[in-house]
């Protein structure tokens, strides 16, 4: 072992060494959270007062799920699942993955619970998710839907229903 390393284990064990790493990293740079007297700083400014002044902008700016945090721009962008899930209402149920579905509403209804447990609560992602985890089960219940009409049809009708398919197939 160097000697450096045994004398920096000895400096460890100094009981200087406690108090000197609290001087050294105890210094605050900005906001001080207790005053000279080593009592915690409080305001006599309401702060009712410094949030009218603000205008929306800024509130919107500064808060903990404002326009410069992910807790604004992730669920902004996870409207874009919502839309997706909306526009596949137009689309047949037999092409559906159900997998998919079944996946999306699951994510959403975790989510929607989850987002009102974190701190800060951010409704907005608890929304998209709510909407998220509806579309899916709207689109789960087409599928099982489809799955259960299939199920009824006799053999003669489902080659009917190939032929049809293999002649629109040939046209296109």
């Amino acid at each position: 072992m160097p000697p450096s390393a045994t004398y920096a284990r000895a400096a460890f064990r100094q009981a200087t060494f406690a108090s000197q790493a609290r001087a050294a990293f105890g210094r605050t740079y900005g906001f001080q959270f207790h005053n000279a007297a080593g009592r915690r700083f409080q305001s006599t400014a309401a702060p009712e007062a410094e949030a009218q002044a603000q205008t929306w902008f800024q509130r919107m700016w500064n808060s903990p799920v404002g326009l410069k945090t992910v807790h604004f721009w992730a669920p902004v962008m996870k409207w874009a699942l919502v839309i997706a899930g909306i526009s596949d209402l137009g689309r047949p149920a037999e092409k559906l993955s159900a997998t998919q579905n079944a996946a999306l509403t699951a994510t959403g209804l975790i989510w929607t619970r989850w987002c009102l447990i974190i701190k800060p609560k951010n409704y907005l992602l608890a929304a998209v998710n709510f909407f998220l985890g509806i579309v899916g089960v709207v689109q789960c219940t087409r599928i099982f839907m489809w799955h259960q009409s299939q199920k009824n049809k006799t053999l003669p009708e489902k080659v009917e229903e190939v032929k049809e398919e293999v002649k629109e197939a040939v046209k296109a």
